[in-house]
């Protein structure tokens, strides 16, 4: 899924390897918007639509916190499954194989910013 325009999204510092990450909106092609997150992962920002491929439910349990405790997987709140942060691959939980929809972000001069 793409997003209709490019903006802002954070400093690039605000996002630490297997810390916070940052919540925002975008609009779909299809004119509705989606809740999205932006993490860093072994130095790479990587973009996911915040929404479990289980159930219908935002991933992060508290605003930002989308790591389980290792740093190295996303975790869904509701239900445990786990994703690689770089693929969006649910590698454990009831959606395993099933992947994060990807959200299309870029690193320039010191800042996160949505599309390529």
């Amino acid at each position: 899924m793409a997003a209709t325009a490019t903006g802002l999204i954070c400093r690039s510092d605000a996002l630490a390897d297997g810390g916070l990450g940052v919540r925002f909106t975008i609009t779909l092609e299809d004119g509705r918007e989606a809740p999205a997150f932006v993490v860093r992962h072994q130095g790479s920002v990587y973009g996911w639509l915040n929404a479990c491929r289980h159930q219908p439910a935002q991933l992060d349990w508290k605003d930002g916190e989308f790591f389980d405790a290792s740093g190295q997987h996303l975790v869904c709140s509701m239900h445990g499954a786990l994703y690689l942060p770089d693929s969006g691959l649910c590698v454990a939980g009831p959606c395993r194989g099933a992947q994060l929809v990807p959200v299309t972000v870029c690193e320039t001069d010191g800042e996160v910013r949505l599309g390529a």
